[in-house]
């Protein structure tokens, strides 16, 4: 189903019935993606009493409890109130939700005993492209990424200048396929967090950082329509779903 979507006076199309789903799923249990040290996520059903909430144990209907961390435990958008002492909501700072959005494939370079997205890396990915969103794509790229058990393996990481060069560039929100973009341990800095929100700075209120997404290979690099829903949480972070969608020529 094809349609016409008006962004900046220009118009593109899209085909609304061929979405690029690259968001990972919450299922519960020891294969789902994990990070930050926290045991799997628990979905099970609700016990009180007689009452069983799963129907093929005898309850009347399947009414499951769910035990998750959004930073952990699958992809995610997080807003700056991450890391400030004032509340921010994630689900406050989106009020929109389709972007003009660029995917680009990057294969972090060693630095020491650290893998690490540049700034010159981004620079020749992008070029003088300017866009509202960016999707980064780490190689190698393996489907067991989304299986991954994160906590003390010192996955790569965006350093500072790279995060500050898209802040530059105006892009409102970066999505990448790995647990955090900065050091999994770096006491506490957040370097590239605080940099693409502008932290020490006029604070970007609306942007948002997505993690622990997936981009499947079949995706090429290139210019897509980016639709950006979040579970409506009023947190810092809240479990999402970014779903591509190709625009036609």
């Amino acid at each position: 189903m094809k349609t016409i979507i008006k962004h900046n006076t220009i118009k593109y199309s899209i085909d609304l019935s061929k979405p690029l789903d690259i968001s990972i799923p919450i299922t519960g249990g020891n294969t789902n993606v994990n990070s930050w040290y926290l045991p799997p996520p628990k979905i099970e059903p609700h016990s009180e009493g007689k009452f069983i909430g799963k129907v093929s144990q005898g309850g009347s209907t399947n009414f499951n409890d769910i035990y998750f961390n959004p930073h952990s435990h699958g992809t995610h958008t997080e807003c700056v109130g991450h890391i400030t002492e004032e509340f921010q909501s994630v689900n406050q700072s989106l009020s929109k939700f389709f972007f003009m959005a660029e995917v680009i494939t990057i294969a972090p370079e060693k630095i020491g005993d650290d893998f690490v997205i540049s700034k010159k890396q981004l620079q020749y990915a992008l070029g003088n492209k300017n866009r509202e969103a960016v999707i980064i794509r780490t190689l190698p790229n393996l489907s067991e990424k989304k299986s991954r058990q994160y906590s003390h393996t010192n996955p790569p990481y965006m350093l500072e200048d790279a995060a500050k060069l898209l802040l530059d560039k105006g892009v409102e929100h970066l999505l990448i396929d790995l647990p955090s973009v900065d050091k999994e341990k770096d006491e506490g800095n957040l370097l590239a967090h605080k940099a693409f929100w502008d932290y020490d700075g006029k604070v970007r209120l609306n942007a948002t950082i997505t993690e622990l997404i997936f981009v499947a290979n079949s995706i090429l690099d290139g210019k897509y329509f980016l639709n950006l829903q979040v579970a409506p949480f009023e947190n810092d972070a809240s479990p999402s779903r970014p779903v591509l969608y190709k625009i036609e020529e």
